[in-house]
């Protein structure tokens, strides 16, 4: 651990304590789950037969001293979100450890879902009794994982018509499940890659349109921003809220060197960009403000070289003191736009192939867990 490393976590630990007091100030937490933990044909398909998030994740060797990896789980095991158990585990660690509910990736590709079997189980049963909402991961898929991008598995088009028939089988078949978040008794839903939607504010009033059709007052959606280069305007094309999202990867570049440079260039393999986690804060906690209506983000980690061998982006050294200390600086700047407009998202639940997850491994057990609930605990308001 490097002396500035050191000075860092020493002086997060003493901030923790300063600010470890109740505020009039209440959030609510979602964390984002990737429900990529079960086998299904497609993925079959391109992948090989039983693949699921799990196969990269246990198979990831270290790529230099110090370096952290596999992260394999601990309290909830190599589960199958197929089952409702695994579901309900999930939902019931969250809710132990002071999150408000779950936001679930969700996959749709002109009239074809995918890794559409976790929801469609809590939508069938009535566990678990936990809030959940939708964010709509709409970007193609590519052979990325191994290095060839160019390779589109599934591709995303866009058409009025789509967008149409999308909002309505969610309106129909998601947002009226009483679990499903709410704000002002309209559907929270989200929209990952904003920027890349044609005619964004055309496909956004279709969407409300096609959501007072099926007898809802409206809709409340969100514009996630993946990169502050592509800042889409709230008020300009009709959403309700931007979420700054993390990592921005905008403030976080990190120029590989030339040989690495060079090997990437070439597919050579065992590639990756390094940078301390410490810095990551550092970075996030200074980078200017959003001057638009947004709820923030953050996130536990990052490491998805189990993911790619070629151009990994290694977050390394992420402890859940540096999580505390970022995560109460995030909650600390929330707005709290109204008693229901008071969100912050924790990216991600159980990203495990991107070294992401708050989920507990045989690292770090429930610490991430425990930092989350000591903070979250000092912006529940006054009783």
């Amino acid at each position: 651990m490097t002396v500035f490393r050191c000075f860092y976590t020493k002086f997060a630990a003493s901030i923790q304590k300063i600010s470890a007091v109740q505020t009039d100030k209440t959030l609510r937490a979602l964390a984002v789950v990737l429900p990529q933990f079960h086998p299904f044909p497609e993925n079959d398909a391109w992948w090989g037969k039983g693949f699921t998030e799990w196969t990269n994740t246990v198979k990831a060797p270290p790529r230099f001293k110090d370096h952290y990896q596999p992260h394999l789980p601990a309290d909830l095991g190599f589960y199958d979100l197929r089952l409702l158990q695994s579901l309900e585990d999930q939902a019931h660690l969250a809710r132990e450890y002071g999150l408000s509910g779950f936001c679930y990736y969700h996959y749709w590709f002109n009239g074809k879902r995918l890794m559409e079997r976790p929801v469609d189980e809590i939508l069938a049963s009535d566990r678990p009794d936990f809030p959940f909402m939708l964010a709509w991961a709409n970007e193609n898929w590519s052979r990325r994982w191994d290095g060839l991008d160019k390779e589109v598995l599934i591709e995303q088009h866009y058409s009025e018509a789509d967008h149409r028939e999308h909002a309505q089988y969610l309106c129909t078949h998601v947002f009226k499940d009483k679990r499903y978040i709410r704000i002002g008794n309209k559907p929270f839903f989200l929209f990952y890659n904003t920027h890349i939607i044609p005619d964004l504010k055309k496909a956004v009033a279709i969407w409300r349109e096609v959501a007072r059709e099926n007898g809802f007052e409206d809709l409340y959606l969100g514009g996630i921003l993946t990169s502050s280069e592509f800042e889409v305007n709230a008020a300009e094309t009709g959403l309700d809220v931007v979420i700054d999202w993390q990592p921005d990867w905008t403030h976080l570049k990190v120029v590989p060197g030339f040989l690495d440079r060079l090997k990437n260039k070439l597919s050579l393999g065992q590639t990756y960009r390094k940078i301390d986690y410490a810095e990551v804060v550092r970075r996030m906690k200074n980078k200017p403000r959003l001057k638009q209506k947004h709820f923030r983000a953050i996130v536990p980690g990052w490491d998805n070289s189990p993911r790619r061998k070629n151009d990994a982006f290694i977050m390394h050294d992420a402890t859940p003191e540096l999580y505390e200390d970022w995560l109460e600086d995030v909650c600390a700047q929330s707005e709290v736009y109204s008693p229901e407009e008071n969100f912050v998202f924790i990216n991600a639940w159980n990203e495990w192939a991107e070294g992401n997850h708050l989920e507990p491994d045989r690292k770090w057990k429930r610490a991430f867990l425990e930092a989350t609930k000591r903070v979250l605990g000092r912006y529940r308001g006054h009783n």
